[in-house]
């Protein structure tokens, strides 16, 4: 073999090739090392500020140390962020594989120091001078004032929570490892519902002044929905009362029931002709079916009016609650004992108010007389300032959460400060994050055995056999009244007084498909004793409604299937008539991926 000699110009840039060699892999080493080191720190920091940060949750109780507190937090965040930014950490960010996962932590230090710092700092100033007793009414009125001394730093709160919520929002866990994924979606979500919060902060401390009167008397119209004799947003609507407001004081000014109110021969208000379609004329027509159409900002109006014609009053808004939101305040204000000697507490009040007093009491009349002494206790309790402040927002932060609670202002301004929540009761819409169905379920027996009857709901994403993809939704009704159940009072059954035999338990349900959805299937369950006849419906508001009734005997059900063609989206979700149960699960078709509710 010839060999050839090698120059020493070619020595020495060998040398230097092998010398680059080595200073780059030392600077990895080092840099990685680096790296390493400051994200150990990092971690905790991180670790330091989430135990301050339960600290915070906890000093509730006494705002004034929230200040403190959140400096702590600041202190940790930042050293975090200072960690995880310096020029080696962003230089490495830009790496293939290990780039995201550095850039990924990089964004939820600097987005939580941000939040730490600016976003809760405001609040954080405010709540050193603010009292959690401002939040009780003392002997009967609020402290509208300080409510309004909120605002302003509330909402500058809540619109830099809202561009922490989007930044974080915009990493992608499954380009992650697997160690970080799980975290960082916590953090996500985490930052999601604080954002939320302080979106609801904001908007309750410019309509809760008003609302109490404090540029001015008003009047609400609240309406108590039966869960025991379902409509589309919860239950027909029983018993009423009227909330007076003035300089912050509240005051139970009337009180009534469905027996004050007329059938009225035409439409109090005028309907679209798509509603029509629809619903009829009913829900404008009888009080009790207000609820009916699965939109409060429509419902509410009628009821307005409807009030109005039997008493002459005028009022500002419509409230609507439900038993089970009594029972997540009574929490707040512990057990209330009624005239009759009753106790009405979080366990006793939804079985007591939607089923035991149909068994007590057979006249109609002592079935509202027991309703309206409630309703005083427990307005009377409400109203003393002795419920827990912090359990009562929570109470009420679960029932809007959950669609219990609804809120309609005649004043458009201040409906207007509502838009997007799930207070105006609208109905659900789908966009490029979400798609959603809506499940209204309406008695269609002329009874309360509805407190018998089972609800089961899944959405799931499917793909046929050319990768198209397709959401299904599947529902399911069951019985679980006794087999008894004919022989229940007549109030309870119906007693067949509009067509369904005592025992048996009709069901309407309005099937809302996303907008612009193509039906690809649709299968409506039926049973042995009651065939479906098949679907009914219209269009609402670009949606697609599919109208499937039931008649279910006592351990009977019946299973309804609807798959669409749509888009696919993030999220997919079925919005459902609350009732006293929480929804099931419903089982799917094979090869359709389940989704959360």
């Amino acid at each position: 073999m010839t060999e050839y000699p090698v120059s020493a110009s070619r020595r020495v840039a060998g040398r230097v090739v092998a010398g680059l060699l080595a200073a780059f892999v030392a600077v990895l080493l080092l840099g990685g090392l680096w790296i390493g080191v400051r994200g150990a720190m990092a971690y905790g920091h991180v670790v330091d500020a989430r135990a301050a940060a339960a600290d915070a949750q906890q000093s509730l109780s006494d705002p004034a140390q929230a200040a403190e507190v959140i400096d702590r937090i600041s202190e940790h965040t930042s050293a975090a962020r200072a960690l995880t930014g310096d020029p080696v950490w962003a230089l490495a960010a830009g790496l293939p594989w290990i780039g995201p996962q550095l850039d990924a932590v990089a964004t939820l230090t600097r987005t939580a120091d941000d939040v730490a710092t600016t976003a809760i700092a405001p609040l954080a100033e405010v709540a050193t001078s603010f009292s959690v007793d401002s939040l009780r009414p003392q002997e009967g009125r609020f402290d509208v004032a300080a409510l309004a001394d909120l605002h302003e730093p509330a909402v500058t709160s809540a619109a830099r929570l809202a561009a922490a919520s989007e930044e974080v929002a915009r990493i992608r866990p499954e380009n992650l490892l697997a160690p970080l994924r799980e975290p960082v979606a916590e953090v996500q979500d985490l930052f999601a519902d604080v954002a939320v919060g302080a979106d609801a902060l904001g908007r309750a401390t410019a309509l809760m002044p008003a609302m109490l009167g404090a540029e001015g008397p008003r009047d609400y119209l609240v309406l108590f929905q039966n869960n025991a004799e379902w409509r589309s947003l919860g239950g027909i609507a029983g018993a009423m009362a009227v909330v007076h407001t003035e300089d912050g004081r509240i005051s139970l000014s009337a009180q009534g029931s469905t027996r004050d109110f007329q059938r009225y021969a035409d439409p109090v208000l005028p309907l679209s002709p798509e509603l029509e379609e629809i619903y009829a004329l009913r829900p404008a027509q009888f009080v009790q079916n207000v609820t009916q159409i699965p939109d409060f900002t429509v419902g509410a109006p009628l009821a307005r009016e409807m009030w109005q014609r039997e008493f002459g009053s005028q009022l500002s808004g419509v409230v609507a609650v439900d038993p089970v939101t009594l029972s997540y305040l009574l929490q707040a204000t512990g057990p209330v004992t009624l005239p009759t000697g009753d106790v009405l507490s979080a366990e006793t009040a939804v079985p007591l108010l939607l089923n035991e007093v149909y068994q007590r009491y057979e006249a109609p009349a002592q079935q509202d007389a027991f309703f309206a002494a409630a309703t005083a206790a427990v307005f009377d309790t409400l109203s003393s300032g002795t419920a827990d402040p912090a359990k009562l927002v929570d109470a009420l932060a679960r029932a809007g959460s959950e669609r219990r609670l609804y809120l309609w202002n005649a004043d458009e301004a201040d409906q207007a400060i509502l838009d997007g929540t799930s207070l105006q009761g609208r109905l659900p819409e789908t966009d490029a994050e979400a798609t959603r169905f809506g499940v209204y379920l309406n008695d269609g027996t002329g009874s309360k055995m509805d407190y018998y009857m089972n609800v089961a709901a899944s959405v799931g994403w499917c793909t046929d056999t050319e990768g198209s993809p397709d959401a299904l939704l599947s529902v399911r009704l069951r019985s679980d009244a006794p087999a008894d159940a004919a022989a229940l009072p007549d109030y309870i059954t119906g007693g067949g007084s509009f067509g369904t035999p005592a025992g048996t338990t009709e069901t309407v349900a309005y099937l809302y498909l996303p907008e612009g959805a193509e039906i690809v299937a649709a299968q409506p369950g039926g049973t042995a004793s009651q065939p479906t006849a098949g679907f009914g419906g219209g269009m609402h508001e670009g949606r697609r409604v599919l109208t499937w009734a039931t008649n279910l005997l006592p351990g009977e059900e019946a299973t309804v299937i609807v798959r669409v063609r749509t888009p696919a989206t993030p999220v997919l979700e079925a919005v459902v008539t609350p009732t006293m149960r929480e929804v099931e699960s419903a089982e799917l078709a094979p090869g359709c991926t389940p989704t959360g509710q």
